[in-house]
């Protein structure tokens, strides 16, 4: 419980063995109700991992997406009667220790969802992030910005927490088959901002790790026209 939240921390993950461990145990406990890990159809021993940890593991059973997973998620906290679903990444490039950052809006009531934003902190060191995601992470958020009517300094971070009432809105409409990827995530703040629920922004840290140790799963083509295809297809009214 934080200051009289019911909180629901997530990570979903997909054959994360080496990272999912050190997200699990960086979340303060005493702050989150739950723990939760959403294993994408792994093969690996992620999901084993996340529970000797003294995570909730919720597996998929299959890989189908990260869109799937987060989903996923939601609908647990929203079974769980949980007050706010926080979502970090799976593979340790959050910092789960700034969760109280995200819930603060939320606890004065001030927003019903809260953007991480790595680009609002001071003298933010992102690691060895690739050149063309620090370019595209910069112009996604001008396109998101055109197409929600609300200017934002991040789109493409999954680092945020959303309160129940969001996920229970009528309007926003997760369980839909093209949201299975990245496509999830800036739907679901492009449409949080369309039905009138407030949002709020705050300073986080991402790091990125060496290329070595692998930094994403996200396909350069594939993955970016994922993200990209919301501010599309909600711009040009193709989908709601």
């Amino acid at each position: 419980m934080y200051r009289d939240l019911k909180v629901l921390a997530m990570a979903p993950c997909f054959n994360e063995e080496q990272k999912i461990g050190e997200v699990v145990k960086r979340v303060p406990r005493p702050l989150v109700d739950e723990m939760l890990v959403v294993d994408d159809g792994s093969t690996d021993r992620s999901a084993e991992v996340a529970r000797e940890l003294g995570a909730t593991v919720l597996e998929l059973g299959r890989t189908i997406g990260v869109g799937a997973a987060i989903r996923a998620g939601y609908e647990a906290a929203v079974k769980g009667g949980f007050d706010v679903a926080v979502v970090m990444a799976g593979n340790n490039k959050d910092s789960p220790e700034e969760i109280p950052l995200l819930l603060d809006p939320i606890a004065d009531g001030e927003a019903d969802f809260v953007q991480g934003s790595r680009f609002l902190k001071q003298n933010a060191h992102f690691g060895e992030m690739p050149f063309y995601r620090k370019v595209a992470t910069r112009l996604h958020p001008l396109l998101f910005s055109l197409v929600a009517g609300k200017r934002v300094t991040e789109s493409t971070n999954g680092f945020r927490a959303v309160h129940r009432r969001v996920l229970e809105d009528p309007g926003i409409d997760l369980d839909q088959r093209w949201l299975d990827e990245y496509e999830l995530e800036p739907y679901l703040y492009i449409r949080t901002i369309r039905t009138g629920h407030r949002t709020a922004e705050v300073p986080v840290s991402k790091v990125y790790p060496p290329k070595a140790l692998g930094q994403t799963k996200m396909k350069p083509l594939v993955g970016w026209w994922s993200i990209l295809r919301p501010l599309v297809y909600l711009g040009l009214g193709i989908k709601k």
